[in-house]
């Protein structure tokens, strides 16, 4: 009877047990964040809070700003999410070009090489922000390697330009594309800039198969991401 009576109750005890503090919390940030961009899709939110999560794991520094695109989503909609991860707003929500040689208004065609022209996927780290050739930028440098991680040498840089005009949309049903760069509206540009500069976190998405199965922050085993349902 007493033998009985200790396994049912380390067996309630187990059943009672709270998740993880580090999921829990992972899980509640990307509900927060999902109630405040409706638009986004939950499976890439969770992801792109999930990569980072893993970064943080593996020892980076904090970051005040989470940013996403969807790559999966046409040019012709706002496919750029910024959310400041302290206050836990939305910040801006903005059209964001891909690269020439990555698509039309669809993008489908990702790479880390220089002279493609394509955009690249996966998580970045943001850094200085400088004046160049297209005005008040902001250099970042990507994290997985063979997927992004020559995006400084690729000047892969966050600025405003021209094509970035919902204009574009009603005349060619697409707004220009840059030469790999996630190039944002002139109007916001500057915004965009100081918003993430000096080491925050960017999350590039589109499902390609490849990347799923390789990329260590999407399979990533010091942290458990409890599903959004």
């Amino acid at each position: 009877m007493t033998r009985l009576f200790l396994t049912l109750f380390c067996s309630i005890a187990v059943i009672a047990l709270p998740l993880p503090a580090t999921a829990s919390s992972s899980t509640n940030l990307a509900r927060e964040l999902l109630e405040l961009a409706p638009t986004l899709d939950r499976k890439v939110l969770q992801r792109a809070v999930a990569a980072m999560e893993c970064a943080l794991d593996q020892g980076a520094d904090d970051a005040e700003r989470l940013a996403i695109i969807d790559f999966s989503l046409p040019s012709s909609e706002q496919r750029l999410w910024i959310f400041d991860l302290e206050s836990r707003a939305l910040l801006l929500h903005e059209l964001v070009a891909h690269g020439q040689g990555s698509g039309q208004n669809l993008a489908s065609e990702f790479s880390n090489v220089s002279g493609s022209h394509q955009s690249s996927i996966g998580l970045f780290r943001t850094s200085e922000s400088y004046y160049g050739r297209h005005g008040y930028s902001l250099r970042m440098d990507g994290l997985e390697p063979g997927v992004n991680d020559l995006a400084r040498d690729r000047a892969i840089v966050i600025h405003g330009a021209d094509y970035v005009d919902p204009a574009w949309i009603d005349r060619q049903g697409r707004i220009g594309r840059s030469l790999g760069c996630p190039a944002v509206r002139q109007e916001v540009a500057g915004q965009v800039v100081d918003t993430l500069k000096n080491g925050q976190f960017l999350f590039s998405w589109y499902p390609d198969p490849e990347w799923l199965a390789s990329s260590s922050y999407l399979n990533c085993q010091s942290r458990s991401i409890a599903s959004l349902q």
